[in-house]
């Protein structure tokens, strides 16, 4: 259905050619879902949009073939890639807020696919939309279809999106991070929609995704990519049950369990190269814990060292055969035992000298008296619907509905529950977002102070204390500033007491702590990957010094490796500063690694709460079982 072919693509900046896809080459038969993971930046969504020729202006297939159905769509006009699109192929973007039409209902966007491209028009074309409407598990489809995009919550865009890209049933989907938004429940709905599409039409599909338990449920065949190129491809069984390329196995030590709580996760050392430089040898060298003299200056080739596996790896030599597999086993051990993978973020120097002050007793940050940091009591939150004479008196949508819960300083409350149930409503109530729109009564006291009765300059103090991170990190950065300017503007609000040259010292500290290159600060959002938009975001709310953290779906938009960076520092600022988390997410195993308690959500309830261990392993709500059962599991690889 699908076959790549020595792919090239270049994205001219002015300054320079970056080299996105360097390379890359695979296939992917009808019925198959082949999978491409690795790191943000790597190059896998530029090949999606190579394959769909939906790339920017600036950037070209420089060289290679792609061919669908045996078709090259490299130099066919864009007339007919038109056509060709959306029909034959489908494609699900990674951000379904900025790829949605704003001023459009969603209804629309979906009938517009289907009138371009099936015999149906008018009414049967929007029944036809409201029926994939409830395929992907919208609520109330006949009243979600005439919604606006801004109406909907992150994972209800994310699944409209989907409904797009298979609204005329293509031959070919190309799915990229097509779950990361949406909570455990929909995300098995999805796939099991998606493998029923695959046995009833043979559709092929590229799924790219971070999400390794996702791949080991779906995938039928694996390729690892790192900096612009394939390092591993091998069949999902093979991959994982043996990760062979040192990148690979990295991987496999981030991810985070149950088993790791309390413990540094194997974080892979600094981040992905820049792509516009040359490379002399392995792209991979920098950050090999078990690299040869010889991997700085020889680039490896993309070896086959068993039957349908390949490795672009110097340590697995040329070997065939049996003599192949030794190799492999031998270099397996040695990468699974090298000791120079955990790698933890650094704590800034400044922020660890307020640290001790702290612990000391000393200035405004000493411990408060109370054990309880935050205390949230019978609280509400419900948005009037105002609706035209003719249709009646006003709705209301009681978003939150009563919930209560504390959180001690120093430690993590997950929020869990579905896409719609409050969890991220909450948060933005919590730090007083909604008080214009929203009706909100009960009361919420941090530190003893009830926010809710705060004005003006009272307020503005309150929130150098609690920050939020939100889920989409392109929707809430300044697209007109430059990371920098983005990163200072919340210290000059709120903290105008330090001064130009600390604050600058202070933002160049942030940028190398979340994992990003010093040149980041230059750049504007829009440059950046999913992922590094992400670290952006956290950087921000870290750079006031909170106490406590609103953490809304902080990891959903990050690969393992990144995450385990993340999560890592998450949990050395808390131990270091005893800063709170309440931690809204859909991902059980951060959730297990990372908090102390868990609230599961469901329609504005809370409806059970209790210690990670109680709600993970012994859950007592039929729902949270629900929950529970519908998380994808990734079995410990053999190394």
């Amino acid at each position: 259905m699908l076959r790549v072919a020595e792919l090239r693509t270049e994205i001219n900046t002015g300054d320079s050619v970056v080299v996105a896809v360097d390379g890359v080459e695979f296939s992917i038969a009808a019925g198959e879902t082949f999978a491409l993971v690795g790191e943000s930046g790597c190059g896998k969504s530029i090949t999606a949009l190579s394959v769909t020729r939906l790339l920017p202006d600036n950037a070209r297939v420089a060289a290679g073939a792609i061919e669908i159905s045996g078709t090259d769509v490299v130099p066919l006009p864009e007339k007919r890639m038109r056509d060709l699109r959306g029909r034959r192929v489908g494609i699900i973007f990674q951000e379904p807020a900025t790829s949605l039409n704003p001023v459009l209902p969603v209804g629309t966007q979906i009938v517009e696919v289907i009138e371009r491209h099936t015999p149906l028009r008018g009414a049967q074309a929007r029944a036809r939309a409201r029926e994939w409407l409830e395929q992907v598990g919208i609520p109330e489809a006949e009243r979600r279809i005439d919604n606006y995009p801004f109406q909907l919550s992150g994972g209800q865009k994310q699944r409209v999106m989907i409904a797009i890209a298979l609204a005329a049933e293509p031959e070919l989907l190309i799915a990229d991070e097509p779950t990361t938004a949406l909570d455990v429940t929909i995300q098995a709905q999805i796939l099991e929609l998606l493998g029923r599409l695959q046995a009833q039409r043979r559709m092929a599909m590229l799924l790219i995704t971070h999400d390794l338990a996702v791949v080991a449920q779906t995938a039928h065949r694996v390729a690892l990519m790192y900096a612009g190129q394939v390092v591993e491809m091998a069949s999902a069984k093979d991959f994982f049950a043996r990760p062979l390329h040192p990148y690979a196995q990295g991987l496999f030590g981030a991810l985070p369990t149950a088993a790791k709580r309390g413990r540094t996760l194997a974080a892979i050392a600094g981040t992905v190269p820049p792509l516009d430089r040359h490379f002399a040898g392995c792209r991979f060298v920098e950050r090999c814990p078990v690299a040869l003299e010889t991997c700085a200056g020889s680039p490896p080739q993309l070896r086959a060292v068993a039957p349908d596996r390949r490795v672009r790896c110097l340590l697995y030599g040329q070997a065939q055969g049996g003599a192949a597999a030794t190799s492999v086993a031998q270099v397996a051990r040695q990468i699974a035992s090298a000791a120079a993978l955990p790698d933890v973020p650094a704590v800034p120097a400044t922020w660890s000298a307020r640290a001790d002050a702290a612990a000391a007793g000393e200035g405004p940050r000493a411990a408060p008296q109370s054990p309880l940091l935050l205390v949230v009591r019978d609280f509400h939150v419900h948005f009037p619907i105002r609706r035209g004479a003719l249709l009646g008196p006003r709705r209301v949508v009681k978003a939150v509905d009563g919930i209560s819960f504390t959180l001690q300083a120093g430690r993590t409350l997950a929020l869990v529950g579905e896409s719609g149930c409050g969890k991220t409503t909450t948060g933005k109530a919590i730090v007083q977002l909604l008080r214009d729109s929203a009706r909100i009564s009960g009361s919420v006291l941090l530190d003893g102070q009830d926010l809710g009765s705060l004005q003006g300059a009272a307020l503005r103090a309150a929130r150098r204390e609690i920050q939020i991170i939100f889920q989409d990190p392109y929707a809430s950065l300044n697209p007109r500033m430059r990371v920098a300017e983005i990163l200072e503007e919340g210290v000059l609000s709120l903290r105008p007491e330090i001064s130009v040259g600390e604050r600058r010292r202070k933002i160049a500290e942030l940028v190398a702590t979340v994992g990003l290159h010093a040149e980041a600060m230059v750049r504007y959002p829009h440059e950046f990957s999913g992922g590094q938009r992400q670290r952006i975001a956290i950087a921000r709310a870290l750079a006031v010094e909170p106490r406590l953290i609103v953490c809304d779906e902080p990891t959903s938009a990050l690969d393992v490796s990144v995450q385990a960076q993340i999560l890592n520092l998450l949990a050395r600022l808390q131990a270091e500063r005893g800063i709170a988390y309440l931690f809204i997410t859909h991902n059980f195993s951060v959730v297990e690694f990372l908090a102390q308690e868990v609230a599961v959500m469901n329609a504005g309830r809370i409806v059970e709460f209790g210690t990670a261990e109680e709600v993970t392993e012994r859950p007592r709500d039929a729902y949270t079982r629900t929950l529970l059962a519908s998380v994808p599991r990734l079995a410990t690889p053999i190394a």
